[in-house]
């Protein structure tokens, strides 16, 4: 059993096929979505499945040129548990466009403000402080950042928030990754492949360099998933 809490299997070559076999293998993967329009069109290929999730997401990166899916992402919300990828994204390429990823943000976060049934997927490149900070206003409760890359310092804030990461391969690659996978506390660890976009995907490699089993991994999952039942 691999648990893979973040990656994009509507993006790969044969989705219908990879999320098949992973069914099959008694994996739990929950897919990400980068637009609501492309969540709309996954979901009844998921239908049915007993440890695949697809998830409702409005990524970050494509705020400036998709504010009409914005509509969209209300229609779909309180048709599932699982949101993201959303977030904020001010690296250099997207710093631009970062007044209209905060006013995309709140308004999605409004939407789901202390929902305790809902799962939230984050992508916080260069804006981790300022993510959180929206986050704690809205009193989202269940949220797993995905591939932190942002301050040593700041982990400890968003453990104290009860807030997860998921860590990939990729991370144990680079001191930085490194560094900030020996501060998360195991207890908050989940696992992640962001395939098809991350080269470095192999969980089994990240377990290994993390010296955790799979099923650790599934007990920290489960007192994630623990918490949407109240």
């Amino acid at each position: 059993m691999t648990i893979d809490t973040h990656c994009h299997y509507d993006m790969m070559e044969n989705p219908t096929d990879y999320i098949s076999k992973a069914e099959s293998h008694g994996d739990i993967i929950i897919g990400m979505t980068n637009l609501p329009s492309h969540y709309r069109m996954g979901k009844a290929h998921v239908v049915g499945y007993k440890h695949i999730r697809l998830s409702l997401g409005f990524h970050p990166q494509l705020a400036a040129t998709s504010q009409h899916e914005l509509l969209m992402f209300d229609s779909l919300v309180n048709f599932t548990s699982y949101i993201g990828e959303i977030g904020l994204d001010f690296s250099s390429a997207y710093s631009n466009s970062k007044d209209i990823q905060i006013k995309s943000l709140r308004h999605i976060l409004s939407k789901i403000s202390g929902d305790t049934h809902k799962l939230v997927s984050v992508h916080s490149r260069k804006a981790e402080k300022e993510l959180l900070a929206l986050l704690l206003e809205y009193r989202i409760p269940n949220v797993i950042f995905h591939w932190y890359s942002g301050s040593i310092s700041l982990i400890t804030n968003i453990v104290s928030a009860g807030y997860y990461f998921s860590v990939n391969e990729a991370m144990t690659k680079s001191a930085n990754g490194r560094k900030i996978l020996s501060t998360i506390p195991k207890e908050r660890i989940l696992t992640e492949s962001d395939a098809p976009y991350n080269k470095h995907y192999n969980i089994r490699n990240t377990l290994e360099y993390l010296n955790m089993s799979e099923y650790e991994i599934y007990q920290n999952f489960r007192c994630l998933i623990n918490r949407m039942k109240y």
